[in-house]
């Protein structure tokens, strides 16, 4: 899984961005085609202190909104379940990516 919004940064200026309040989030999303339903996460995303991670997830919230209800029945389950990962600024990974990541 790729890790978007870390670009050319150390370990060490990672962490001093997550001391800063940055963290690292993933989106949910889901597609249907009519009897099938596909739910997914989206890859990490860094988010800086004072980025939105709500506005960092629409383009996931869309793609549900748009394309997850079409399913039956997971699709009606699914997409709700998305929308509201997505528009509470997605899920927190910072702990299981700062330990991954390793020292500085």
């Amino acid at each position: 899984m790729d890790i978007k919004g870390i670009d050319g940064m150390s370990v060490g200026e990672v962490q001093d961005q997550i001391r800063q309040g940055g963290k690292f989030v993933i989106y949910s999303y889901c597609i249907s085609i009519l009897v099938m339903t596909f739910k997914r996460s989206s890859d990490i995303h860094f988010l800086r202190s004072g980025d939105s991670a709500v506005l960092a997830g629409l383009p996931y919230t869309l793609l549900s909104l748009f394309l997850g209800w079409w399913g039956i029945p997971w699709g009606f389950i699914y997409t709700p379940m998305a929308l509201v990962q997505n528009l509470g600024g997605g899920k927190d990974v910072t702990v299981e990516v700062m330990q991954s990541l390793g020292p500085g």
